[in-house]
């Protein structure tokens, strides 16, 4: 019986998975996708042009798939500055900036990408005179994304232990120091990962921009499928795509939580 939960679940101390049986799961649930695929795609007696996709278009892909990196890269870094501003708030003695924050978190958080895609491009944008798809397709995205980000170092702050600051104000820490020294490098660890996750669904809803005509990696594919009337070669190339650009981010997530994971 000791052999067998060893072998299946866990080792002696409980606390690593045996890769072996991770690997035949990974195999046959694999097998099995695939073996779906593979039946589905027959069934459909679909005669498949690549020719006419990836080699004809393959410049219009190329295009669409740098634009998303580039988007993706500056709202992300926009994102990060909106959500520490953000987040700070959230915890802010001034109360006026405490509620804004709190208001423009659940605001954002709580209603569709698409709905403040058209209301910021099309109300906001025309009312200011910004009227540049891409500025405004990464300030839509670093607006959406900050929300989230925001959320994320707000609860690394909280996760630090009301001790820690008891201790830093007992030495004679001001606020600024004991944020520098005790708080943010302890934060910087914990929100590393979802940092990471939230920049793999970054990339996959800027995907959305394709609505107010910014030419990213799926208006693209769509305007080379209005041409093409080949949608699966089509689709199956903007699906890969996205994948090449969210799976390392992905296995990068996964290894920060190896790094940073914590003893419990």
């Amino acid at each position: 019986m000791g052999f067998i939960k060893r072998v299946l679940f866990t080792d002696e101390k409980g606390k690593a998975v045996n890769r072996a049986v991770v690997l035949i799961n990974a195999v046959i649930i694999a097998a099995a996708l695939i073996g779906i695929l593979y039946y589905s795609f027959n069934k459909l007696e679909y005669t498949y042009r690549w020719r006419d996709t990836l080699i004809e278009y393959r410049n219009k892909f190329y295009i669409g798939f740098t634009m998303t990196m580039v988007i993706s890269f500056f709202s992300l870094l926009l994102s990060l500055v909106i959500g520490t501003i953000i987040g700070m708030g959230r915890r802010s003695r001034f109360i006026p900036f405490r509620y804004f924050s709190s208001i423009y978190v659940e605001g954002i958080r709580g209603t569709p990408l698409i709905v403040q895609i058209y209301l910021f491009f099309y109300v906001i944008g025309t009312a200011v005179n910004l009227t540049d798809r891409y500025v405004m397709g990464v300030l839509i995205m670093s607006i959406f994304s900050g929300a989230y980000v925001a959320e994320i170092i707000r609860a690394g702050i909280e996760s630090i232990s009301a001790s820690q600051l008891e201790t830093a104000k007992a030495l004679g820490f001001s606020k600024y120091h004991t944020y520098r020294y005790i708080i943010f490098p302890q934060v910087v660890k914990r929100v590393m990962p979802p940092m990471a996750g939230q920049f793999a669904s970054l990339i996959k809803d800027s995907s959305l921009l394709s609505i107010i005509a910014v030419n990213e990696f799926t208006k693209n594919v769509q305007e080379v499928d209005s041409l093409t009337f080949a949608p699966i070669e089509n689709y199956l190339v903007l699906a890969a795509g996205y994948l090449i650009l969210t799976y390392p981010v992905s296995l990068f997530s996964k290894k920060l939580e190896r790094r940073y994971a914590y003893e419990t």
